[in-house]
């Protein structure tokens, strides 16, 4: 397989060089280019064509959650992962109401960093801890009361391995949509990934072996 293609946009030199440092020594990630700025970003990835986008949120001139939603709107293939110091609901909610793939904080360990890139890649959510853990404040509800039948639904395609794509075929609705139901599902259980998504609902009961594929027809 291709290395994955990323793309730095951070205010901070000092950060850029960091990361392409840290990154630089893996494989299966090239790193094809960086910008200062959501404006310098939005003008240079259409020639980039990077795979992966790590995205710092509060930066002069064109932020990163409007860089994020512009990216959205023209259809950008690219997958934003946002990387930055702040986990407040002012910073959190925004970025991934506009079409965040993941949300992680520059203290995340090198090597949960490069796993969160590729699943990213893969239109995988991803969320720090920390940011799992508000957004479960913010719905202010016990977690194993909340999962919705569609929610369920997508965890147990995930849980059958699934990918998002596959699971939105199935259930014919948007891979966008399914992103969104499993942040919320990550939100609600507070873990921060998919495999922990299913192992905590197989703990909480909410999944159960030989429950039925909502796929299925008679």
């Amino acid at each position: 397989m291709s290395p994955v293609r990323v793309m730095i946009v951070d205010d901070h030199p000092v950060v850029r060089d960091g990361l392409r440092g840290m990154l630089g020594g893996d494989p299966d990630i090239e790193v094809v280019g960086e910008a200062s700025d959501g404006r310098e970003a939005l003008a240079v990835v259409g020639t980039l064509r990077p795979d992966v986008i790590l995205m710092d949120l509060r930066m002069p001139g064109t932020g990163g959650a409007d860089a994020i939603r512009a990216l959205a709107a023209r259809g950008d293939a690219a997958r934003v992962l946002v990387l930055t110091t702040y986990d407040s609901d002012a910073d959190v909610v925004p970025a991934l109401e506009a079409g965040a793939t993941g949300y992680l904080l520059k203290d995340t360990p090198r090597a949960d960093l490069v796993r969160a890139i590729h699943a990213a890649a893969r239109g995988e959510a991803v969320l720090a801890p920390s940011v799992a853990t508000r957004l479960v404040s913010q719905l202010r509800m016990p977690a194993q009361d909340t999962l919705s039948e569609r929610e369920l639904e997508i965890l147990v395609l995930i849980a059958a391995g699934e990918t998002n794509r596959g699971a939105a075929g199935r259930l014919f609705i948007s891979e966008a949509t399914v992103k969104t139901h499993l942040l919320h599902i990550y939100a609600k259980l507070g873990v921060n990934d998919r495999a922990a998504a299913v192992a905590t609902a197989y703990e909480r009961g909410l999944l159960v072996p030989g429950r039925e594929d909502p796929t299925r027809r008679a």
